[in-house]
């Protein structure tokens, strides 16, 4: 696997992993006088998608294979507890800010 193939599966891991923001986008048609599809509707709507278990330990096992949570000190623990938080954080602030970018357009 290349190394830009494997980032964007790591990446992709990672965000159903942590979970995320995705915006849904319904539109219909009419057709008006002229016999021309115009748009009549649109609606969009965000929905919030919970983090997935199964992308996490497959995230774990393809990428940090030596990653064993059995083998941590609590100490070790701790840390890492810390950092996915805060990898959580920067996410779920870098997902409402293009929420809310989208929200302008």
């Amino acid at each position: 696997m290349s190394d830009l193939s494997e980032e964007k599966l790591k990446k992709a891991l990672l965000k159903k992993a942590l979970g995320y923001i995705a915006k849904e986008q319904v539109c219909e048609y009419s057709v008006d006088e002229n016999g021309e599809e115009v748009l009549a509707k649109k609606k969009v709507t965000k929905k919030q998608l919970s983090p997935d278990l199964s992308a996490l330990k497959i995230l774990l096992e393809k990428f940090y294979g030596d990653f064993s949570v059995e083998k941590m000190s609590d100490e070790e623990l701790e840390k890492e507890k810390i950092r996915l938080l805060q990898l959580l954080k920067e996410e779920e602030e870098n997902a409402n800010r293009k929420v809310q970018e989208t929200d302008q357009m």
